[in-house]
């Protein structure tokens, strides 16, 4: 369900490539297609908070790094390129999984939006990126202990992957918002505008170009170098910090085989056993009863 919804998101923010439309005509439809992805941002919610976010640690930990990425957010507002709030959603979607990642993504674009005074039809364009961005990083291959890698080794690898992923996630994250404004953005008649009623490789072609004269070669570029300094820095120690608080939905259960019966003491010295953990009768015969003294 939450592929579905990303991908009814997607359709969101690249509808003009598949339904031809002038570009006058799609700047007056991004408000409505804006609020169209208010109801899916809701259901997103409704599918991630589930009966595993159903805890106190959970609530507080997803309020806290909301709250941190909400501010790092607003701190690097204005200086172009620099995303240092792509470094939380990457370790903590990395550490709790593609759910709390989205979420984590969703919340923190929301409440920095509303803080900052920021809030406009983009918002709900930027949430579903944002959080495409926390998901993603829980979706890496794991790598799994022992083999010739040591300990040292296999982490540094882990941190290398992570920036990779940091340099992918930031210049798709401008492709992604490139697309929502780019057939209004630059009139017609030109080289890199939209062309309605033109083959979809004809339009991708000059959205292609213009994402790399206007975003890719600037903003894109300067996030991405933002990212992987930040994850080389503060990955490891950020990392740990996050394990250290693991979710208790994260960790694993117990084996049926592990249960053992549990007892309660009754008055007279007496035991009950509970159903749910109790030995196969079979296993278990019944004692036969002592006969009376008084018979």
């Amino acid at each position: 369900m939450l592929w579905v919804g990303s991908l009814l998101a997607a359709a969101g923010f690249g509808w003009p490539l598949f339904a031809t439309a002038v570009p006058r005509d799609a700047q007056g439809a991004v408000p409505f297609v804006a609020f169209a992805l208010v109801p899916a941002v809701i259901v997103a919610l409704a599918l991630v908070v589930d009966r595993e976010m159903y805890t106190a640690k959970t609530v507080a930990l997803l309020g806290v790094l909301a709250a941190v990425g909400a501010a790092v957010r607003i701190a690097g507002t204005g200086v172009g390129g620099v995303e240092a709030v792509f470094i939380l959603l990457i370790l903590a979607g990395r550490v709790y999984g593609a759910r709390f990642g989205l979420l984590l993504g969703l919340l923190t674009i929301a409440v920095s939006s509303v803080l900052w005074g920021g809030f406009g039809p983009w918002t709900p364009f930027q949430m579903f990126a944002c959080g495409w961005v926390g998901a993603g990083a829980a979706l890496l291959p794991r790598l799994r202990a022992g083999g010739r890698l040591g300990p040292r080794a296999r982490a540094r690898l882990k941190i290398a992957l992570l920036a990779g992923y940091g340099v992918v996630a930031s210049y798709l994250f401008g492709l992604v918002m490139n697309l929502w404004f780019w057939p209004f953005a630059v009139g017609t008649g030109t080289g890199i505008s939209y062309s309605p009623g033109a083959s979809l490789g004809t339009n991708l072609a000059s959205f292609g170009l213009y994402s790399l004269v206007t975003s890719t070669l600037t903003w894109d570029t300067v996030r991405a170098v933002t990212t992987v300094l930040g994850i080389f820095l503060v990955g490891p120690a950020a990392l740990a910090a996050l394990r250290r608080a693991k979710l208790p939905a994260a960790r694993s259960a117990p084996s049926p085989g592990d249960a053992r019966p549990r007892s309660t003491s009754l008055p007279g010295d007496g035991t009950r056993t509970h159903p749910s953990t109790a030995p196969d009768e079979a296993a278990a015969p019944r004692t036969a009863r002592r006969p009376s003294a008084r018979a």
